[in-house]
């Protein structure tokens, strides 16, 4: 190994049994730091910036990992992150997956406040209301990113943004668009309405229609999608918040959608109305 190569470390290390501390969110909120597993996650936290801090400030690596990845091992130095060359056991450790990739990074919180939000005037937003399912919610923000929205928020009643599952399952959507968490949902929606955006709430007994909010081309404007829980939605008080309560038709026989299905429904239809001739996006912007 060259002295450029990552240090090795044992499983005894402090180092580790910090980063072990932070498949907990008490200690992830204290250190505000959490973890990304996985080549893809960790490639992207090299790439991203927080506060003009690199975001990946640390990254264990087994050898064979070390070796197939060499240049996210390269990125990851170059972004100033300690890298450590560790053995299966200690991946093992500080992984929260059954089936770890060899690559495990530890990264600054990178939320953003909801105020900077407001300012850049979005036109595409994600709620996460009461969304508790940390699997849900990475995927949700998943979809908000492949869809091109501007930013989600995630309300002081969803889950934790930086629960392992969460980071996984955006599969580096987290890196790529402004998040902003623990806003109280009167908030959010009092905020967005100010900014002159129109919200949504999302919920499978709605009197609207989504087809018929296309069809009228009501959706070409300033967006702000409101995301329930899965398995009981979003209650009274978040409902009546919203300036219309809106249905995913069902055509066929299925009883109800998912909430990450539905979410991508949900923003993809004002993607398309809103790059559409007349919407608030013009066809070309990328």
């Amino acid at each position: 190994m060259s002295p450029a190569g990552p240090e090795p470390i044992s499983s005894r290390s402090p180092r580790v049994s910090a980063a072990r501390r932070l498949a907990r969110r008490n200690f992830r909120g204290k250190e505000r730091l959490f973890l990304a597993e996985g080549p893809q996650a960790v490639r992207e936290a090299a790439a991203h910036r927080t506060g003009g801090e690199a975001t990946l400030v640390e990254l264990f690596a087994t050898a064979d990992a070390a070796e197939r990845y060499a240049d996210i091992i390269g990125e990851a130095r170059a972004a100033g992150a300690r890298v450590h060359l560790a053995d299966e056991q200690v991946i093992e450790d500080v992984s929260t997956t059954v089936t770890p990739q060899g690559l495990v990074g530890v990264c600054r919180f990178l939320d953003t406040p909801f105020a900077e939000i407001l300012a850049a005037r979005p036109k595409l937003v994600a709620v996460l209301a009461h969304v508790r399912d940390p699997g849900n919610a990475g995927t949700v923000l998943r979809c908000a990113d492949a869809a091109g929205a501007d930013a989600v928020v995630l309300t002081d009643a969803s889950v934790d943004l930086y629960n392992p599952k969460a980071v996984r399952a955006s599969v580096g959507s987290l890196f790529h668009l402004p998040v902003a968490v623990g806003v109280p949902v009167e908030q959010a929606v009092a905020g967005l309405k100010d900014a002159g955006v129109r919200i949504l709430a999302a919920d499978g007994a709605g009197d609207d229609d989504l087809d018929a909010e296309l069809d009228n081309r009501t959706m070409g404007g300033p967006t702000a999608w409101v995301f329930g829980n899965e398995a009981w939605g979003l209650p009274q008080e978040t409902r009546d918040l919203a300036d219309a309560v809106v249905r995913v038709p069902i055509h066929g026989k299925a009883e109800s959608l998912n909430l990450a299905t539905a979410a991508a429904v949900c923003l993809y239809a004002s993607a398309r109305a809103q790059r559409a001739s007349g919407g608030c996006r013009s066809v070309t912007e990328s």
